[in-house]
């Protein structure tokens, strides 16, 4: 049965991580989730790359961060934070794209 991300994510937010870096952060409703999305690697950089139509050199980290149950992604901002050509400051409305993220629950979680 097909899942949306918005039916197992507390919390999808983006802010800068300094001028030249964007984080996303996708924090999990509970442990369950959080230990599907891991073991099935459901976030990973090909999805990255898709949803924000980047390069992999762009991406400069994925990290799990089990006391929390969240994924947290650092990219590579196209253009510093505030210089010509920036459309969000302060990198607030960046984490629309992965509302779209959809995934197959499988049996009873099993993973």
């Amino acid at each position: 049965m097909k899942k949306n991300i918005l039916e197992v994510a507390r919390v999808i937010r983006s802010k800068n991580s300094g001028p030249y870096e964007l984080t996303l952060d996708i924090l999990f409703k509970d442990r369950k989730w959080y230990e599907l999305f891991k073991a099935r690697n459901i976030v990973n950089e090909e999805l990255i790359c898709r949803l924000y139509k980047i390069q992999k050199e762009d991406i400069l980290g994925i990290i799990w961060f089990e006391p929390v149950s969240a994924v947290k992604i650092t990219l590579r901002r196209p253009c510093p934070s505030g210089s010509p050509g920036d459309t969000d400051i302060y990198g607030a409305q960046q984490h629309a794209p992965l509302l779209g993220i959809e995934f197959d629950e499988g049996e009873s979680h099993g993973f």
